[in-house]
């Protein structure tokens, strides 16, 4: 089978036929995934896979695999990643789709943990187009799975979402609440989560670990998307002088979580004992509102907030707010960095 994977330090990238690409500071070709960097061995000399790698919390998490000494392979099709986030990383690329099981399977050749991040998210686009949303969040997490199992992968650390929950009033919510999903994202990934759960007990010595996700903001969060979050949108609004934009009347509350705290948690999903099969929270364990954030913004950057109020979204839940007592009893997580400080920090990230 071709192999369609590059190493080496990646600065700048160019299209070729095909749709492949090619980094033109390529270092050292290969032919099978398994054989890259046997010259470099890491450390840890644990080769992982990370799905949707030059995504804005996959891209994080690269760099805290690549810090600890992890030897990293990047799966990603480049439709809402983004290449500069991986440049100048010694990464392996593989760009294809989720959907194509044969180069997931090309993937996951020779890894020992997949963290599963690779997913079409956003609420709005998911109303918009519920198809493709199932499609690459459900199919392409069962080509993950399938793959992992057929190469006999140690562990599959996945990225759920906040959005399983639906809108509820008894907050926090923790693991044990149903799920009551509202958009046909929190459907899929809680569709998703459910065979992350199913293949570990079906299949014998295959582990798989569902964290859900809330709110995540920080560095290498594009704002100029069509479906960029809120965090950026107003950072990038406020210090510019413009008006930010709340559907409804911004006392909405999300419990906003610092990409570090993400990543911290999902490094230790991968190794925890206890946690095959499991479902984790992971979040701030702090709410607050739509308001008290742009405020916090205008009061960082030292701006006033001018704010343009439009009607709720649909799929939009009302208030999120988890329990993370769970994460921290089995796998050990805290939230170090607080909405504020992370606030800093994306605000000096964006250079505004």
């Amino acid at each position: 089978m071709n192999s369609f994977t590059f190493l080496g330090r990646c600065s700048r990238w160019e299209p070729s036929p095909g749709g492949l690409g090619s980094c033109r500071e390529q270092r050292q070709p290969f032919a099978e995934p398994g054989s890259a960097g046997r010259e470099r061995k890491a450390a840890r000399d644990v080769k992982v896979l990370v799905t949707g790698g030059a995504g804005f919390i996959g891209s994080n998490l690269v760099r805290a695999l690549l810090a600890r000494g992890d030897d990293v392979r990047v799966l990603d099709n480049f439709s809402t990643g983004n290449r500069a986030n991986l440049a100048g990383l010694e990464v392996e690329i593989v760009e294809g789709e989720l959907r194509s099981y044969e180069r997931v399977h090309n993937a996951t050749r020779g890894v020992e943990v997949v963290y599963h991040l690779g997913a079409l998210g956003s609420v709005p686009r998911s109303v918009q187009d519920p198809l493709t949303s199932s499609a690459v969040n459900v199919e392409g997490t069962l080509n993950v799975l399938l793959a992992a199992r057929d190469e006999g992968i140690r562990r599959v650390v996945f990225s759920s979402s906040s959005s399983v929950y639906g809108s509820r009033t008894d907050l926090p919510v923790d693991e044990s609440m149903p799920s009551d999903p509202i958009s046909p994202y929190g459907v899929a990934k809680l569709a998703a989560e459910r065979y992350c759960v199913s293949f570990s007990r079906v299949y014998e010595s295959f582990e798989t670990v569902v964290l859900r996700y809330f709110n995540v903001f920080g560095p290498r969060q594009s704002p100029f998307s069509q479906y960029a979050a809120m965090v950026p949108l107003f950072i990038t609004a406020i210090a510019h002088g413009e008006p930010v934009t709340i559907f409804g009347d911004g006392e909405q509350s999300r419990d906003f979580t610092y990409v570090e705290n993400v990543v911290d948690a999902t490094l230790r999903a991968s190794e925890a004992e206890g946690a095959s099969g499991r479902i984790f929270n992971v979040a701030a364990g702090s709410p607050a509102s739509v308001n008290a954030v742009a405020d916090a913004i205008g009061r960082i950057l030292g701006r006033p907030v001018e704010r343009l109020h439009g009607p709720p979204r649909p799929g939009d839940i009302r208030d999120s707010w988890a329990d993370v007592s769970e994460a921290e009893r089995v796998l050990g997580y805290r939230a170090s960095i607080d909405l504020e400080e992370g606030l800093r920090r994306t605000i000096e990230s964006l250079g505004v």
